[in-house]
């Protein structure tokens, strides 16, 4: 018993003499890490609540929309990228002001809206759509080179056929039809792929392949 005694005081004074060591710095660790956690959960809350906070200015955004006030959706959305642009919420409500501003023919705030999704929406769909967006008015703008730079890209793969179909429309006013019939091809290729997926719905599909098809036929280019 008395051996037992003498080894378990050996094994405390080395436990006493570990500690002096290195005490400070477990100390040290735990603290970091107890901080580390409390600053994580406080950063989840604040996130939880600034979405909270972002869809309600967007279920306005909507309301908005649906009343035929462009205006206020434009002033809606431009709180929300001003106050919340880290939320999901920024993007989606950037694409359907800049919808509205187009319908009403204010081209110059659409492309400030749609301009501001391409380079700050946190979903790569939403980026993805204004890129597509933007180069249809910038083609109706006749401002063909910056149209084409917003399709440079490679999309999410459901908007590819949106994309390469653009593509030739851009590239078919330029007037380079073989270029054109390329992009069309593209796009028909896509659609096909999605078809056989099971990505798409069989008759939109096919209304939108015979759209497209036209397209590439009046052009005149042999594959």
């Amino acid at each position: 018993m008395a051996t037992y005694d003498l080894e378990e005081q050996e094994q405390l004074d080395e436990l006493k003499t570990w500690w002096k060591m290195h005490g400070n710095l477990v100390t040290a660790v735990i603290t970091a890490a107890a901080v580390a956690a409390l600053a994580w959960q406080g950063w989840h809350w604040w996130q939880r609540k600034e979405a909270a906070q972002a869809s309600v200015i967007y279920a306005a955004v909507q309301e908005s929309l649906a009343k035929g006030d462009a205006k206020r959706s434009r002033e809606l959305a431009g709180e929300l990228i001003d106050k919340y642009s880290g939320t999901v919420y920024a993007g989606m409500a950037a694409l359907l002001s800049a919808k509205a501003q187009t319908e009403g023919g204010d081209m110059k705030t659409a492309q400030v809206q749609l301009t501001w999704a391409v380079e700050n929406a946190k979903d790569g769909t939403i980026r993805d759509l204004a890129r597509l967006r933007l180069a249809a008015i910038l083609l109706d703008q006749k401002a063909y080179d910056d149209a084409l730079k917003q399709l440079a890209a490679a999309p999410s793969a459901e908007l590819v056929p949106r994309f390469e179909e653009l593509k030739g429309d851009v590239l078919a006013a330029q007037g380079k039809s073989v270029e054109a019939a390329a992009a069309y091809d593209a796009a028909l290729a896509a659609l096909e792929t999605a078809a056989k997926a099971g990505d798409a719905e069989a008759a939109v599909a096919g209304i939108y392949r015979e759209i497209v098809q036209s397209k590439r036929d009046s052009l005149g280019v042999r594959k």
